[in-house]
């Protein structure tokens, strides 16, 4: 994890203004060790979480590929090296005209939930295969997906059958238990219902080559909103899996491929940012009591929008041995919305702070870039650095620095 990562802090420590640093090797690792608790399991990296270039490339040496959600991530992931074959549209909501672009880039795999997108997933990628999503009650999950994607299995199986009628491939299944979740029953629920669908396509004649685990991994290193850290049961997670790809080619009678789509789960607890101190204040507040804001250099608009459901984890390397007082903590913009959640406990900060003090924010890799905005309030995006180990990503011994192309779009969770 980022906080006991050596490499990560002397990135940090060297860095002189702020930015967001990568640890390439702990993102490899943490490959690694997933493709040893899920023998057999592609790996397609839900690039939403860190489009970055190097992390692409990294991952994709290693044999991942990408779950991409636009034709400008398609082409991102292109760029950066990974496989046409290894990239699949993964979001259910495409316009036509993206679609024609994806095909035209190359992609043959699409998600799909609906009758109106199989019918023009079959008008602009004719022949395409598909993976139908179910939808899953995201509960457990820091952020639920419940609403906006996925269908249930009597409906699975209508997408899937109107595919194969239309001249597509009805290839998987898929679904997605909901973003940092902390369960290992959501999972168990998940694969009950993928394999009732499985029951039900057998019944129809239909049979499908593929299941997508979907995302949810969860990272280890966060704190909730109260600064309690948060212990997700990784390792009954992956035995709960594991049990699936065991029973779920019994349930459909014939071999099954398996993907995996891990987002924050790679990338989250090697990533972190460079900040400094804005200003360290007290006010009265309304009902006379006396309040204590610690205003930070970055906020939800650049880079820690997920400050609603964490407490980042906060080092101030200019003050490790001060007195300790609490206080309220928040970004820089002129938006209310801009401090970690008000319902949270306050954060215990070092009493001497003064502005221009360096501060780093621990386990953020995850979406850190990717909701960087345009520049709120006038705040320009964060540049992006990135190291390997003890080995830094660049010349003389410092980390490779990018800024991020601004041009792209910004993806969400």
């Amino acid at each position: 994890m980022s906080h006991h990562n050596p490499a990560l802090h002397a990135a940090l420590a060297a860095a002189t203004e702020d930015q967001i640093v990568l640890d390439l090797a702990g993102i490899a690792d943490n490959h690694a060790t997933l493709q040893r608790e899920l023998p057999g399991v592609a790996v397609r990296f839900a690039m939403k979480a860190c489009p970055m270039d190097a992390v692409l490339a990294c991952l994709a040496e290693r044999g991942a590929g990408v779950d991409a959600a636009s034709p400008r991530e398609i082409a991102q992931a292109l760029r950066a090296g990974v496989p046409i074959e290894r990239i699949h549209y993964g979001n259910t909501v495409k316009s036509d005209r993206d679609l024609a672009e994806a095909y035209r880039l190359g992609v043959r795999d699409f998600a799909t939930d609906s009758l109106e997108d199989v019918a023009a997933i079959a008008a602009h990628a004719p022949g395409a295969r598909v993976f139908c999503r179910l939808a899953t009650d995201g509960d457990g999950a820091l952020w639920g997906l419940s609403n906006k994607y996925g269908c249930s299995p009597a409906d699975a199986v209508r997408v899937l059958a109107a595919a194969r009628d239309a001249g597509l491939v009805p290839n998987g299944l898929s679904f997605h238990v909901g973003s940092q979740q902390m369960t290992a029953d959501a999972w168990r629920r998940a694969l009950d219902r993928t394999a009732e669908t499985l029951v039900a396509l057998r019944r129809r004649g239909l049979s499908v080559a593929r299941v997508n685990l979907g995302g949810g991994l969860p990272a280890l290193g966060y704190a909730d909103r109260r600064g309690r850290p948060l212990a997700p049961p990784v390792d009954k997670i992956f035995a709960v899996i594991r049990e699936g790809l065991e029973r779920l080619p019994e349930v459909c009678g014939h071999p099954l491929e398996f993907l995996v789509e891990p987002g924050r789960y790679l990338v989250a607890d090697h990533g972190a940012v460079r900040a400094h101190v804005a200003r360290l204040t007290t006010r009265e507040q309304p009902d006379g009591t006396r309040q204590r804001w610690l205003y930070l250099s970055v906020g939800k608009f650049n880079g820690l929008y997920e400050m609603d459901q964490l407490q980042y984890r906060l080092v101030f390397p200019a003050h490790a041995d001060t007195s300790r007082l609490p206080a309220v903590v928040a970004g820089p913009t002129c938006d209310g919305d801009d401090a970690f959640a008000s319902d949270g406990d306050l954060v215990e900060v070092p009493a001497g702070l003064a502005s221009g003090d360096p501060v780093w924010v621990l386990s953020c890799g995850a979406y850190a870039i990717s909701y960087l905005t345009q520049g709120f309030n006038g705040f320009r995006p964060l540049p992006a650095a990135w190291i390997h180990g003890q080995a830094p990503g660049g010349p003389g011994g410092r980390p490779r620095c990018h800024t991020p192309d601004r041009r792209q779009e910004v993806p969400g969770r």
